[in-house]
This record gives structure tokens, C-alpha cells and sequence, in this order.
């Protein structure tokens, strides 16, 4: 039970810093026909035949892969897998495994669900996760492959779309993993799995709703000791993609005073890729500011699909902030007029008296 676990938490580990997090945008091609025959025999190429590839898993062991989008002729300059199919379609498509090292290697090769990690990063389930989504629809002709050393491998799988699938984005990943026996720092034997894993995105035919929406805002003020220099303003804020696409941005956040009086604006921030569903907690740090009773923080998010810019989504909140060396030092000249005028009355009712 014990290399369970710590197999499954190393899993997870190594697969969100491995798996890339910033998508390219795909040129958009066609659909590939129902297939009615089994999946066709994985493909095979000696390592130099093949471009070099920049994804490859580091290791004590020495075993280093890599794992990138393929066709049946060997990689096609994709990035990520990048598909449309409609509710009860199958479509395949290849993904090549390298071995880059000089012994062959024995690949446990499968499909899983991706997700929005709290940061914005694009990460896959762990293995000891059973996929629910994508990862359920990606059928593979084996659950392990031999490579061959320095031989790339092109592995065909398949995509069976349920009748109900929900219109929309679907992301997932196909993973090539290799679970070694290393000891850790008690001495103690654990299984590590480490993995890579090409990116699968499906768009499922039907009605389209691309949403962001700004969740919470929230805003902390603090002065700073010299009046002159303003205060701090931290504002923190939760951007949730409500819809049915994946889509990115750009956040931003205005502070005014008084009467719409702008104080500061922040520079653009990315929002990264979030897939349908997932949210990423922004917060940005403004300094300077300075207190003018009231301040008000409006965040501001323009949306953008990976084909279309959408209309921008933006909310605010306020906080009390007290220019307190400016109340003392009117509080100071009310208290000497008080003053003042207290002395006046007492002359003139002594005058008066004589």
C-alpha cells in the first residue's frame, strides 16, 4: 500500500511538470473518416531518421523518451493533437514515442483527463485516477509497447465519441510512462512513474459558449509610514471559464479615488489557457497609492477563444482608506481653533466683567 501511494503522488508530480502548459495555436484541418477496421500496427523508424525532439524525460536512471504528436508517415509538425468530431464519431490518429536511449524500453501507453491546475497549468490526472471524460473515449491496439533503442515509434489510437457527449471542448492527453524502482532519501525502495504525454484537444460539434466570469475580488490597503510615499494595494481576484471552450486573456486593474479620479492602473496580465470549467486565482500588487477615504479596484478580463476575441467581463469592489496623517493633522487645527476661540470668549467675558 505504501508504493501505492507514493507511486500515485510521484505520478502526478512528474506528470504536471512534464506535460507542456502554454498551447500554440493549431491551423484548423479535417476530420478523419469512421474507421470500421481495427486499428492499423504501431509504425517504427530508426532515431536518425527522425528530427530531433526537444521533449525527453530526465532521469537517474538514464532512460530518456519523448512523446509528440504523429500520422502514420512519422511527425507532422503538430504541436498538440488538435481535433473535431460530432457525438458518435471515431477518429484516430497517431502519436510517436522516441526512445532516446540505447537499450529498448517497454511503454505503458494510455489515455487520460486533463484539468486546470489552482496556478493555470494545464496538467493530466494521476495514473491512479480513472478517467471520466476524453481519457475514457482513447482506445489504444495495446496497453504496453516495446521501442526499439534510438527508434521512434508511431502508435495509432482512437477516439470513440459517446452519442451524448457535451458539445465543446475536451482535453485529455496520451501518455507514455515507464515506472523505474529508485530509493529514496530513507534508503527505502519506491516505485516512480514518470511519464510524457502528447496533448489531445477535442471540440465536440454543437452550440458554442465561450464565458469568463470574475468570481471574487478582493482588496487589501496598507499604508505605507511615509504619508508621501501612498500605500500598498493588493488585489486579488478569481477568473472561472464558465463555458464550453477552453479560452485564454487579458486581465487588467484600475484603482480610483473619489469620483472615478483614476489613482493607478496595472499593465496587461496573461490569463492562461483554462480549460471549460477550470480557474486560475490572479492577484497583482500596486504601489503607491495614495488614501483618499474610498478606493475602488474594478478588475477588467477580455476573453479570447483560440479563433475569436470576446467581449470583456469585469468587476469591482471598494475599500475605506483613511488618509490618517491628513486627519490628524486636521484634527490638530480644529483643536487650535477650538482652542483659539475658547481664550477669545474668556477675554471678552473678563472685559465685560470689569
Amino acid at each position: 500500500m505504501f508504493v501505492r501511494a507514493v507511486l500515485a503522488a510521484v505520478t502526478a508530480l512528474v506528470s504536471s511538470s512534464l506535460v507542456p502548459i502554454t498551447p500554440a495555436v493549431a491551423a484548423p484541418f479535417s476530420l478523419a473518416a469512421p474507421l470500421a477496421a481495427p486499428l492499423a500496427a504501431p509504425l517504427s523508424a530508426p532515431l536518425s531518421k527522425v528530427a530531433p525532439l526537444s521533449l525527453a524525460a530526465p532521469g537517474d536512471a538514464g532512460v530518456r523518451w519523448s512523446v509528440q504528436p504523429s500520422s502514420a508517415k512519422g511527425p507532422d509538425g503538430r504541436d498538440f493533437i488538435i481535433r473535431r468530431a460530432s457525438p458518435g464519431e471515431r477518429i484516430t490518429d497517431y502519436v510517436g514515442i522516441t526512445n532516446l536511449t540505447a537499450e529498448p524500453q517497454a511503454f505503458s501507453v494510455y489515455g487520460t483527463d486533463a484539468f486546470t491546475t489552482d496556478d493555470g497549468s494545464f496538467a493530466l490526472l494521476a495514473a491512479a485516477n480513472q478517467p471520466t471524460d476524453i481519457g475514457s473515449w482513447i482506445g489504444l491496439g495495446a496497453k504496453q509497447y516495446t521501442v526499439p533503442a534510438n527508434t521512434r515509434l508511431d502508435v495509432p489510437f482512437s477516439i470513440t465519441v459517446p452519442d451524448n457527449a457535451t458539445p465543446g471542448d475536451h482535453a485529455g492527453g496520451v501518455i507514455a510512462s515507464i515506472a523505474e524502482e529508485q530509493v529514496d532519501a530513507n534508503g527505502q525502495k519506491v516505485l516512480v512513474d514518470r511519464r510524457i504525454a502528447a496533448r489531445v484537444y477535442l471540440t465536440i460539434a454543437g452550440a458554442a459558449t465561450p464565458q469568463i466570469k470574475i468570481d471574487t475580488v478582493r482588496l487589501e490597503y496598507s499604508q505605507s509610514t511615509n504619508p508621501a510615499n501612498g500605500g500598498d494595494m493588493t488585489v486579488t481576484y478569481l477568473v472561472r471559464n464558465t463555458g464550453n471552450l477552453r479560452l485564454n486573456g487579458v486581465g487588467s486593474v484600475r484603482v480610483n479615488g473619489p469620483f472615478g479620479w483614476e489613482l493607478a492602473r496595472t499593465d496587461a496580465m496573461e490569463i492562461p489557457e483554462l480549460l471549460p470549467g477550470g480557474s486560475v486565482t490572479v492577484t497583482e500588487k500596486i504601489t503607491g497609492v495614495q488614501p483618499t477615504v474610498r478606493l475602488a479596484a474594478e478588475v477588467s478580463v477580455v476573453p479570447a477563444s483560440f479563433d475569436q476575441q470576446l467581449p470583456a467581463v469585469s468587476r469591482g469592489t471598494g475599500v475605506w482608506a483613511w488618509p490618517w496623517a491628513l486627519v490628524c493633522l486636521l484634527g490638530a487645527a480644529v483643536l487650535y481653533l477650538f482652542f483659539r476661540l475658547a481664550r477669545r470668549r474668556i477675554r471678552a467675558r473678563r472685559s465685560d466683567a470689569i
